[in-house]
């Protein structure tokens, strides 16, 4: 584990919050049967990150109750029930745009539905990232974020947003922009209800 990493971990828990560092997808697969009671409640955010390391895979074949939010044929409606549900879930897993080395957590979202239950409602929030989201402050946690994930996760959704067509952030007000709520977590009342894992592996935008 590199300094950086170590310190990230260590403000984390000055803040309130569980720092974790695993190696690899087999590492964190052990690691969440560890954290996640089993027969319990799951709700996600969109995560590539996730998507990238088999978790939603994970979750969906596991002895758990996922609101899979990535099902086929679900509507707007169907959608919008489920992310009532993550407010009471016993566990919310998603990925983040960054994480500083002073333990704090920066994500940016389109309407919320990822941050908010992030914020409370949950019993736990598991956030896990690629070793590219840590940044060493709050200001290049949000330059990181507009400039590089949301143009990219702008391109991924098939926004026609000028982000997804330039590749950087201009601060647009375009109807579909992503960029509508910024939110930095930077400690908690109830300890380690948030936990971190850094991956060591670079992943998602």
């Amino acid at each position: 584990m590199n300094a950086i990493v170590q310190s990230t971990i260590d403000s984390l828990r000055k803040n309130n919050m569980a720092g974790y560092f695993v190696e690899e997808k087999s590492e964190l697969i052990k690691l969440l049967k560890s954290l996640i009671p089993e027969k319990s409640t799951i709700g996600s955010g969109d995560s590539v990150t996730l998507l990238e390391l088999g978790v939603f895979d994970f979750l969906r074949n596991g002895d758990y109750i996922f609101y899979d939010k990535f099902k086929q044929g679900l509507t707007s409606e169907d959608k919008r029930e489920l992310y009532i549900k993550n407010f009471s879930a016993t566990t919310f897993i998603t990925g983040s745009s960054a994480i500083t080395k002073d333990g704090k957590i920066f994500n940016i979202d389109g309407n919320g539905s990822r941050v908010a239950p992030m914020l409370y409602g949950p019993q736990q929030v598991i956030i896990v990232v690629g070793i590219n989201k840590v940044v060493e402050n709050v200001d290049l946690a949000i330059l990181r974020t507009r400039q590089v994930a949301a143009p990219l996760d702008a391109k991924r959704l098939k926004k026609d947003t000028p982000c997804a067509k330039l590749g950087k952030c201009i601060d647009c007000s375009h109807k579909q922009r992503i960029c509508n709520d910024f939110v930095l977590i930077t400690g908690q009342f109830v300890e380690n209800r948030i936990k971190v894992i850094i991956v060591n592996e670079e992943l998602g935008y």
